[in-house]
């Protein structure tokens, strides 16, 4: 029996999309919370904090590009419709992206008494982004509703977002650095892991109603019961990293990588919960993977490059992070 590649490669190219929104949103997610938590630091902590993102975040963005280039070679029709209706926020994110870049350089190259109207943009571009790709994951889940009540959950799911993102950098932060800072970084995450347990909660509840077809593949049996690890194990997490706050930091700074992992793991389980939710459909109850995709023909071509490409992106970026590990040391310009 001969394989089926025209159903096999959307198949294929969509589960290597949602690969690199899970990578980008984990490990860009870290180093934009971290700018967002500029307003709750000092001068010098700043500093440190830069450091501590310094060899990672162009790398962390990869995984935007990869993404965003697979959507449109791949699903042009989903890539269409949903830059369509998301155009004003994409452009808010782009902006915010690049405020972000400008500052991160910039910074570095002031004299000391501008440096801190930079660390200002740099706040500001991580929270616009963070906000912007909020607002389209609330928008998105509703089905692209961009009516008054789409707007209005696309904004909470923004602050929510905004909130995960600040907890995923308070968490790197623990990992990553010592002494005040990182106290700060546990009471920070503290603070975060309450907004973003609300916005998962928030999703969790909104994505069942927005279709009747998403609220049978959760709630008719047996499905119910195959799928209620996600939320439960999601809770016990959540639960778990928060009583751990209140013992951190440990002795000799044991398992400080820990409270990071955890925040993956709730994040990739929130993730699988969203495919499960959406699959078939690319855009939410309008197109599916299939109709959405490119002609086989195109899929094989890009697929060539993609297995040439993917595999440098993977090296380079666990390259980085253990030639890069251990703590953020003091930070310098030559």
């Amino acid at each position: 029996m001969s394989f089926d590649w025209p159903t096999a490669l959307p198949l294929i190219f969509a589960g290597l999309m949602g690969l690199a929104i899970l990578i980008y949103v984990i490990l860009d997610g870290f180093d934009l919370g971290i700018g967002i938590l500029f307003a709750a630091a000092e001068d010098a902590e700043q500093d440190t904090m830069i450091a501590a993102i310094g060899p990672f975040w162009d790398a962390n963005e990869t995984w935007l590009v990869l993404a965003v280039g697979l959507l449109l070679v791949a699903f042009p029709m989903a890539h269409g419709t949903i830059l369509t209706a998301l155009y004003l926020p994409v452009f808010v994110l782009l902006v915010g992206l690049i405020l972000r870049g400008v500052a991160f350089d910039f910074r570095a190259k002031v004299p000391a008494g501008r440096k801190h109207r930079w660390n200002r943009i740099f706040f500001l571009g991580s929270a616009t982004a963070s906000l912007a790709q909020g607002y389209m994951l609330g928008v998105y889940v509703l089905g692209l509703d961009v009516g008054l009540g789409g707007m209005a959950f696309g904004a909470l799911v923004a602050l929510c977002l905004s909130a995960a993102y600040a907890a995923m950098g308070s968490a790197w932060l623990i990992y990553k650095t010592e002494g005040d800072l990182q106290r700060k970084a546990v009471r920070w995450l503290r603070t975060a892991l309450v907004l973003t347990a609300l916005g998962m909660v928030a999703v969790s509840l909104a994505t069942p109603f927005a279709s009747p077809r998403i609220f049978d593949k959760w709630f008719l049996w047996p499905e119910i019961l195959y799928l209620s690890p996600l939320p439960i194990v999601s809770a016990l997490l959540f639960l778990w990293l928060w009583r751990q706050t209140f013992h951190l930091p440990k002795p000799d700074d044991q398992h400080a990588i820990r409270p990071f992992l955890t925040l993956a793991a709730i994040f990739a389980l929130g993730f699988a919960g969203l495919a499960w939710s959406f699959y078939p459909f690319v855009v939410p109850d309008r197109l599916t993977i299939w109709q959405a995709a490119s002609a086989p023909e195109s899929l094989a071509f890009i697929l060539v490059g993609t297995v040439v490409v993917l595999p440098i992106i993977i090296f380079y970026s666990f390259y980085a992070y253990r030639v890069f590990g251990g703590k953020a040391t003091d930070l310098t310009y030559d």
